[in-house]
């Protein structure tokens, strides 16, 4: 099976670049599964309905989110009705919304995703490893789903590299969104497990993490506050990970990171089509 799952868009230029080139790339790539971590897309700060369902109709089978799913006050209301749309899983019992959920890809593969938060320099959420324990252990990769990918949205390294070999042998998939800036530690681990600890954000890298530069260097200098952050408008890139999985066994075979446009070296999975 072969799965693109897209860092954090950040603002118009983000969203802009993915609507207009997720299409393609699916149809182009034979793509049976797309994730893209939504949480920044309405002027970098949370989504809106109308956002989700554009990057939907693009392509997208699911969105994910971390700490900022809640600043569009609607999310709380409409999450309830879009079972596409996840909020990290660690959330208290009671909170709007699913953290995890079992989807049916293109080729007819059931797919789960799971989207978590860690605590390290977060919001203490509940423990985010106990809560992927259990969702790992409900829809058991080879059993209950042919590919479980995991969205671990955290500050820390550490935090998510201990998440990644927690579960490695047990998922397809577990990346890490939140920090903006690709890494290039994309591996496939002892036990199968395709792992990158920060697909990157899809939007403008001319920027403070995808920020317009003035006001967060004004903050750094001055300590203070000037006026609010805004989305950088420049070129956007996109930028995520690619993995191909075995069909019997759902872990990885081949894993590579993707980055399109903007201003970072553009790179393409050498296992895609050209």
């Amino acid at each position: 099976m072969k799965l693109l799952f897209l860092g954090d868009l950040v603002g118009r230029t983000g969203r802009t670049i993915v609507i207009d080139q997720l299409p393609a790339l699916v149809e182009e790539q034979q793509l049976d599964f797309v994730v893209v971590n939504g949480e920044n897309s309405a002027s970098g700060f949370g989504i809106t309905e109308a956002i989700l369902q554009d990057v939907l109709d693009a392509g997208a089978d699911v969105v994910t989110t971390g700490n900022h799913v809640w600043d569009q006050r609607d999310t709380l209301v409409y999450i309830e009705r879009q079972d596409r749309l996840l909020r990290p899983v660690n959330y208290p019992k009671g909170t709007p919304g699913r953290g995890a959920h079992l989807y049916t890809a293109r080729n007819g593969a059931q797919v789960m995703v799971a989207n978590v938060m860690g605590r390290v320099y977060m919001d203490a959420l509940d423990d985010p490893f106990a809560a992927i324990e259990r969702v790992v252990n409900e829809c058991p990769l080879g059993d209950v789903a042919d590919a479980v990918i995991i969205d671990v949205h955290a500050e820390a390294t550490s935090e998510k590299q201990a998440m990644g070999h927690m579960l490695d042998g047990r998922v397809s998939l577990v990346v890490g969104t939140h920090t903006h800036v690709p890494t290039a530690d994309h591996q496939i681990l002892p036990g199968g497990t395709a792992y990158m600890t920060d697909a990157g954000m899809c939007g403008c890298y001319d920027s403070v993490l995808g920020m317009d530069k003035e006001e967060p260097v004004n903050r750094f200098q001055r300590k203070i506050p000037g006026n609010r952050f805004t989305p950088a408008t420049g070129d956007a890139t996109i930028s995520g990970v690619a993995v191909e999985t075995d069909d019997r066994t759902g872990l990885a075979l081949r894993v590579a990171p993707v980055r399109i446009g903007g201003h970072l070296e553009p790179v393409l999975p050498d296992f895609w089509s050209t």
